[in-house]
């Protein structure tokens, strides 16, 4: 029996090479840039055969991971380095939206481009925005012929729902701002976007992203005033655009108004007080009576925490009122006004269902602490009603409407008080 220990097994060999396909890659866009320009220059100034090859190179190009090299090609005509000067030692094409003619209808092919490019390659959107956002960045690098071709895309880009409007945040840039590149750039944009919408659709793409409230900022602090951005841009053909500045102000004065008016009635200051500072608003502000009934109706009403049981809801709505009628007589000094009061009612209690059977005691109420007249009433509800709970709230006032019509006064029993 020998003494010696049996040695156990080794394995030997070669040790297995880490699969291809588990190495990391070395981001380097030097080919994928080649392989992009080649195509381009073979595709030239036909759109058409640009879109097609874009579709088919997307299957053995990584358009994921150099998405920000392709879009700097399409748009430039090779990788930009920052501040938006093209890259020295890379290859490039003249194939590109800077170097194609400034027009509208070029403009709109090109956007075509992008928008098949992004259909078909969803994962794209993105990097897209970011692009853009990079791009309007470098304006200053760029020539005044390249920023109007790039500001008349983005707005037909922006009209097509294929950008945000978040992506004009990036105009809002310290440096782009003073050098007086953003309100420009904007002109040439918005001139772009409403002649593909119009105003309307352009302010609800804004209002969703916040930007409706920001387009001041495309001026230095000391212009950011209404007239200052009013002039601009009416003085560039865009009075739309001035116009809906102005309601927003407007929106953005009344919403400050109502949030103060609020304080005063919570804080308890007397109703001389608070109406003496409305009627102070109504001079400065130059706001209508009828949009300062709104104002006020809307204050008084958004005091409480209402109950959910409609008898209960109507007790309390009854009570609120009486206690600041003051207020509503003080602004309801003209017809339109408590015409507009009345319209205001009804579309609250339309909108706020636990008020639908209350419409018809506030009305009352109203009319008994000589809130709103007989001739409001009967206007309203012969032809100046709104057509949200038409039936339901015409009904509601029927006899009371009859009673005004034919009845000697006091002989209608009002059970508001």
């Amino acid at each position: 029996m020998s003494n010696q220990k049996q040695q156990k097994p080794t394995l030997t060999g070669q040790r297995f090479k880490t699969r291809k396909r588990d190495e990391k890659e070395r981001f380097d866009p030097t080919q994928f840039q080649e392989s992009v320009v080649q195509g381009l220059n073979q595709t030239g100034t036909d759109l058409e055969a640009v879109a097609k090859f874009l579709d088919f190179s997307g299957a053995k190009l990584d358009y994921r991971r150099y998405a920000e090299t392709l879009f700097d090609i399409l748009v430039a005509g090779g990788m930009l380095a920052p501040g938006g000067a093209l890259s020295d030692d890379m290859t490039r094409t003249n194939f590109c939206l800077f170097t194609a003619p400034e027009d509208v209808k070029t403009m709109k092919a090109y956007a075509q481009v992008f928008n098949k490019l992004i259909r078909r390659y969803k994962y794209l959107e993105k990097g897209f925005e970011e692009e853009i956002k990079k791009l309007l960045l470098f304006l200053n690098g760029f020539s005044e012929s390249e920023r109007n071709k790039l500001a008349m895309l983005t707005g037909i880009l922006l009209a097509n729902g294929n950008l945000s409007a978040s992506i004009l945040s990036s105009l809002f840039n310290d440096n782009l701002v003073k050098e007086g590149l953003s309100p420009a750039f904007a002109v040439k944009l918005f001139k772009s976007w409403i002649s593909e919408k119009d105003i309307n659709s352009v302010a609800a793409s804004l209002r969703k992203v916040g930007m409706d409230n920001r387009l001041m900022e495309l001026f230095p602090v000391n212009k950011r005033s209404y007239d200052h951005f009013s002039k601009y841009f009416t003085d560039a053909e865009l009075k739309e655009l001035s116009d809906f500045a102005r309601n927003q102000q407007s929106l953005g004065a009344r919403k400050e108004l109502q949030k103060e008016l609020q304080e005063q009635m919570s804080q308890g200051v007397s109703f001389k007080e608070i109406i003496a500072y409305g009627k102070e608003e109504i001079k400065k502000s130059s706001i209508s009576e009828q949009m300062m009934i709104g104002i006020v109706w809307t204050s008084v009403m958004s005091l409480v925490e209402w109950n959910k049981k409609e008898e209960l809801v109507t007790e309390q709505a009854i009570k609120q009122l009486k206690q600041h009628s003051p207020l509503l007589k003080a602004f309801t000094t003209q017809g339109l006004s408590e015409l507009t009061l009345l319209l205001r009612v009804q579309d609250y209690c339309y909108d706020n269902i636990h008020f639908m059977k209350a419409f018809q005691k506030i009305v009352l109420l109203l009319y008994k602490v000589e809130v709103v007249s007989e001739e409001a009433i009967l206007k309203w509800y012969t032809k100046a009603h709104l057509a949200k709970g038409k039936s339901v709230f015409l009904e509601q006032m029927k006899k009371f409407v009859e009673w005004l019509k034919n009845a000697e006064e006091g002989e209608y029993q009002i059970h508001a008080a």
